[in-house]
């Protein structure tokens, strides 16, 4: 073992690996805080770092003492300012897939309450668009809108996108398992081959997920068809079923999620089928409304 760390430490494989290393951890703290508060000081701190090297590489022994106690003075208030970015980005690091076999998951109360909002709002034929943001902050779009900092509720949901309320023109974003704003406005899609019949919170939805890797659920007003969009790509007619199963992937629950049974109610495939079951044979077979 001696002799394979020695070659090892003999080719600067080791030399490698920790610059590798490091430059990983610094490249997914950039993203936890993108976004965020936390940037302008995470860049102000890494200035001051910077500024300490060249001091020192110069010979300046003095300036470089000052700049190395700020920075000790810097780092406490980073940690004591920005302590609940420090403990969503640490929450994460324990959602990841490296660590999840070792933790139970419960389920989130977010995914069941979305899935009644989304039903609810389709079967009503209320627009609505529905923002998860990820790894990427969100921070520019979260000011365009109003602060809500509420615990997600189907009928909170529900009761921002029902017209003639302020915010139902524009979108909800939230963060796990807490509306954070709604009424944000999100920049619009500047792929030039998209189908003319796509409106407005579609291309929103695309328009965001282009630039961030935030999940977004879009329900059209129009045909009350349920959209989702991820990198840049929507997809369309989505039934409820499928929206769970995207949802229980996004909040990375994999197979430690025990998957809820849908009521018939909140089922629209199940409720068509019984409706047509019980329907005279008589009965009109047209298109549906929205269609």
């Amino acid at each position: 073992m001696g002799d394979v760390l020695d070659l090892l430490r003999d080719s600067y494989l080791l030399d490698f690996f920790d610059i590798l290393i490091v430059a990983f951890l610094f490249y997914r703290l950039y993203l936890i805080i993108r976004g965020t508060r936390a940037t302008e000081m995470f860049v102000g701190l890494a200035i001051m770092f910077a500024f300490s090297l060249f001091a020192r590489s110069l010979g300046l022994l003095l300036l470089n003492e000052i700049i190395v106690k700020l920075q000790t003075i810097w780092l406490i208030a980073f940690i004591i300012i920005f302590q609940p970015e420090l403990r969503g980005a640490l929450s994460y690091l324990g959602q990841t897939r490296y660590f999840r076999y070792f933790i139970r998951h419960e389920e989130p109360a977010a995914i069941a309450e979305i899935v009644r909002a989304v039903n609810r709002l389709s079967r009503s034929g209320l627009g609505a668009i529905i923002v998860i943001e990820r790894n990427t902050g969100l921070k520019n779009h979260i000011e365009t809108g109003t602060r809500v900092h509420g615990k997600v509720s189907a009928e909170l949901l529900e009761t921002i996108f029902t017209p003639p309320t302020p915010l139902h023109d524009g979108a909800v974003i939230m963060r796990d398992e807490e509306i954070v704003a709604a009424g944000c406005i999100l920049p619009l899609s500047r792929n030039e081959n998209l189908a003319y019949t796509l409106g407005t919170r579609h291309r929103a939805a695309l328009g965001l997920t282009e630039e961030s890797d935030a999940f977004v659920i879009v329900v059209s007003e129009e045909n009350r068809q349920i959209s989702v969009a991820e990198n840049g790509t929507l997809r369309r007619r989505i039934d409820i079923e499928s929206l769970q199963a995207e949802l229980v992937r996004v909040y990375g629950l994999g197979s430690d999620y025990v998957e809820m049974e849908i009521p018939p109610d909140l089922n629209p495939t199940k409720t068509r089928a019984a409706a047509t079951s019980t329907s005279t044979p008589t009965e009109p077979t047209g298109p549906t409304r929205g269609k």
